[in-house]
């Protein structure tokens, strides 16, 4: 398992590793421009990519890019609903997920991998529209996360962010393999 999966029924300490390596991609980045770039980044990287190769996986057991962006929207629609979650109440419940189960259940190998970057794209808009409207006082307001604890609003924005570069690198390493192999169908 690779330190960038959080699986939800991970240990405490698994979640540490997983917010560890995630904040420390994101380093003293500004984490609303990682947030605002990443869907023309990602738009720039599969312009033009065939969609046979968008759908092929990295390998065995591995997602493709499509399945990459199909993740990332829903991610993005879990970081609407758990934001939501933190401004509109006072300390709650915020489940997680297993993002593989999700990919598995919800067919995103079956997903249209440009519908998902717009959606993706669409949702991104909103969040950012209304964390970018937030004074200081709200990015304070925290929920309770099931595996990880307690997270702030500030922390949620700095952890999609690295999220976001994660899945950038990993969008970029599979077109580049598929590239170097050839394929480009």
């Amino acid at each position: 398992m690779s330190t960038f999966t959080n699986a939800a029924d991970g240990a405490a300490e698994e979640a540490a590793a997983y917010v560890d390596a995630v904040l420390g991609l994101l380093g003293d980045r500004d984490p609303l421009a990682v947030l605002r770039a990443t869907a023309g980044e990602l738009r720039a990287a599969v312009g033009g990519v065939p969609d046979a190769v968008l759908r092929r996986p990295e390998a065995a057991g591995r997602w493709s890019v499509g399945e990459v962006l199909a993740h990332l929207a829903d991610s993005e629609l879990v970081w609407a609903v758990r934001l939501r979650m933190v401004l509109g109440q006072e300390r709650p419940a915020l489940a997680g997920y297993d993002q593989d189960a999700w990919a598995r259940r919800m067919r995103y190998a079956d997903v249209d991998p440009r519908r998902s970057l717009e959606r993706f794209a669409g949702v991104r808009e909103w969040n950012l529209s209304l964390a970018g409207r937030l004074p200081d006082t709200e990015l304070d307001r925290v929920g309770l996360h099931g595996e990880r604890g307690e997270e702030s609003v500030r922390h949620m924005i700095r952890l999609y962010a690295g999220h976001d570069l994660v899945h950038l690198a990993q969008v970029r390493r599979i077109l580049s393999a598929a590239e170097g192999s050839g394929d480009d169908e």
